[in-house]
C-alpha cells in the first residue's frame, strides 16, 4: 500500500490531543493502564508527564508533537503492520513516526510485555 501526500498532510494536521483519548481507551479496554501508555509514549518521544500534558493542553498537531520530541534512537526497530501499512516501508518521516506510536499502543493493548514493546530485549 502506498501512502499519499494527502494522507501525510492529514496526519500532520491532526492534533495529538484528538487521538490521545483513543489511545487511553484502547489500552484500558484491554486491561493495560494509562501509566503504561505514558511509559510507551515517553520511551518513543522523551516526553515526561508534564511535557505530555503540555502537548495536549496546547493542542499540538502531530507535526508539532514530533518536531518537539526527542525520538528514541531505537525507534527504527519498530516494525510490522499497523493500519494496513508496513511501518518500515513508510517513506514520509512524520507519518512513519505517528505509525511508530500507533504500533506501540497496539502492542501494549495486545498484552505484549513492556520490555518487548520498548525494544530492550
Amino acid at each position: 500500500m502506498h501512502v499519499t501526500k494527502e494522507q501525510d498532510d492529514r496526519i500532520a494536521r491532526m492534533t495529538f490531543a484528538s487521538v490521545y483519548p483513543h489511545y487511553v481507551t484502547k489500552v484500558e479496554k484491554k486491561g493495560r493502564t494509562k501509566a503504561e501508555l505514558h511509559q510507551v509514549i515517553r520511551w518513543l518521544t522523551g516526553y515526561d508527564e508534564e511535557a505530555l500534558q503540555g502537548t495536549i493542553d496546547q493542542k499540538l498537531t502531530f507535526e508539532q508533537f514530533f518536531e518537539q520530541a526527542n525520538l528514541n534512537p531505537n525507534a527504527p526497530l519498530i516494525k510490522g503492520v499497523i493500519c494496513g501499512y508496513r511501518v518500515e516501508d513508510i517513506t514520509f518521516p512524520l507519518t512513519r513516526q505517528v505509525r511508530y506510536l500507533d504500533k506501540l499502543v497496539d502492542e501494549l493493548a495486545k498484552g505484549k510485555k513492556m520490555e518487548k514493546i520498548l525494544r530492550t530485549t
